[in-house]
């Protein structure tokens, strides 16, 4: 017979129970997620340097990775197909992480560094570095960097400390301006720096040197970590200001967190342009799959997987016909944004 304590007792222990059942449920989803995401980017991956119009057997593909020179099959693999996958790869964590970054601190979906003006505001300091100051390769990557930077910086001094949509609306209309200034230099160039400025225009992840992927890679080996470190307080920055304040997450941290944004989304344009949307969708995305939750690592490999994808989808969709992989990537971008900004104004009738 049980006793009033025993009850207690009992009570205390299915209480428990039911926590560690509650907890249990989203890290299961969690690993879920990044698990399915992950093999669905390695099958990505796979097919983008094994298929296509010129086939490469798995074992060839590691007697080449070894060193072994196969007439043709080696050119293919080492300066077309594995360049073109691994930039994808990287860059699309870039972004990836960046729109997770943007959309998760300033608590709005539409707060994308894609569509607030910072990927166009490196294009437009690369544009003007190529065509009008003559600028080739590094110091063009730099100033695209720098420019994504000094844009970034503009908006946040222009919309304010407490932006919200102002944030956005400003950083729409720098886009804008930004837009501009690429069309009109444009209008200025020759016929080959046409096809130097043109990559700056829709992003392409083809014809980059090795060593400008390994610098990309070196670069987001040094910024991943620090931004791994800085998202244990993302969780109370979601909540707001207010209450992240009361927590003990203090506002320099959280701005911590959209300079690192702003960097990645930098260095990610700075070798493969402004791949569109990227940033928009692949928080949005991780965080549908993992119920709602925003998860930094499943956003890094959703934006990987998307670029990686449409890459394969732009070169093989057309017969004969090379896209740059921002084609794709726009093409599935706008239809999303213009769901989600219907979603938001029906949302809020019904409010």
């Amino acid at each position: 017979m049980l006793t009033p304590t025993g009850t207690a007792a009992t009570a205390d222990v299915d209480a428990l129970e039911v926590v560690r059942a509650a907890r249990r449920t989203p890290q299961r989803r969690y690993a879920l997620v990044i698990g399915g995401l992950s093999v669905a980017l390695f099958g990505a991956f796979a097919a983008r340097v094994l298929l296509g119009d010129y086939t490469i057997t798995v074992p060839d593909f590691f007697r080449i990775l070894t060193g072994t020179d196969i007439p043709g099959a080696t050119y293919i693999l080492m300066e077309s197909k594995l360049p073109r996958a691994v930039l994808a790869l990287l860059a699309g964590v870039a972004f990836g992480v960046a729109g997770a970054l943007f959309q998760t601190t300033l608590r709005n979906p539409l707060a994308s560094p894609d569509i607030i003006g910072v990927s166009l505001g490196a294009s437009a300091t690369a544009v003007v570095a190529i065509a009008l100051w003559g600028w080739q390769g590094l110091p063009v990557s730099g100033v695209a960097v720098l420019g994504a930077i000094s844009v970034a910086l503009v908006v946040r001094l222009v919309a304010g400390p407490h932006g919200g949509h102002r944030l956005i609306l400003v950083g729409i209309g720098l886009a804008a301006a930004m837009q501009s200034v690429i069309q009109y230099v444009f209008t200025r160039v020759d016929e080959y720096d046409a096809q130097l400025v043109l990559r700056w225009l829709t992003g392409s992840v083809n014809g980059v040197a090795w060593p400008t992927i390994r610098l990309l890679a070196l670069v987001l080996a040094v910024l991943l970590p620090v931004t791994w470190w800085l998202c244990r307080s993302l969780r109370a920055t979601e909540l707001g200001d207010d209450t992240a304040a009361g927590l003990g997450v203090s506002r320099t941290r959280s701005e911590l967190l959209l300079l690192l944004g702003v960097v990645l989304v930098a260095v990610g344009v700075a070798a493969a342009g402004p791949i569109a949307f990227v940033s928009f969708l692949a928080g949005p995305i991780a965080r549908a799959l993992n119920g709602g939750r925003t998860t930094i690592l499943g956003s890094a490999l959703a934006g990987a997987l998307i670029v990686v994808a449409a890459d394969y989808v732009a070169d093989y969709l057309i017969p004969d016909t090379n896209l740059p992989v921002g084609v794709v990537t726009g093409a599935v971008g706008a239809p999303f944004l213009l769901w989600l900004l219907v979603r938001g104004r029906t949302g809020r009738r019904a409010a």
